[in-house]
């Protein structure tokens, strides 16, 4: 049974840095896409950015490209946050989608494994 157990959430002033991490166990994720998606409250789950399993190609959402980083280290996906904003503040959520990094980002997604989230919050 998959899961995926995120962590590294809190709160931190705009302009600092966290590190989200997302544990994957439970099935192999070859030729899977693991991503981070967001939603902040009152607005639709946006995404952020993904990472290919196989081969660490990487895709970024313009709001958060040249700040954020998402990267593996055998099971584990991070997602590095820098300069960050108020606007960053949401709930994050880590996805495994058998898909490219492409169409994780731009389709909705149906099917694949979510994990419950973690907060995030950037105060001014």
């Amino acid at each position: 049974q998959v899961q995926l157990v995120e962590s590294g959430g809190g709160l931190v002033q705009a302009g600092g840095s966290l590190r989200l991490s997302c544990a994957a166990s439970g099935g192999t994720f070859v030729n899977y896409s693991m991503g981070w998606f967001r939603q902040a409250p009152g607005k639709e789950r946006q995404f952020v950015a993904a990472i290919f399993w196989n081969i660490g190609n990487t895709y970024y959402s313009d709001s958060v490209k040249g700040r954020f980083t998402i990267s593996r280290d055998k099971n584990t996906v991070y997602l590095e946050m820098n300069a960050m904003k108020p606007e960053d503040t949401a709930v994050y959520y880590c996805h495994a989608r058998r898909t490219s990094v492409h169409t994780m980002a731009r389709v909705p997604a149906r099917g694949g494994y979510w994990g419950q989230g973690t907060q995030v919050s950037v105060s001014s």
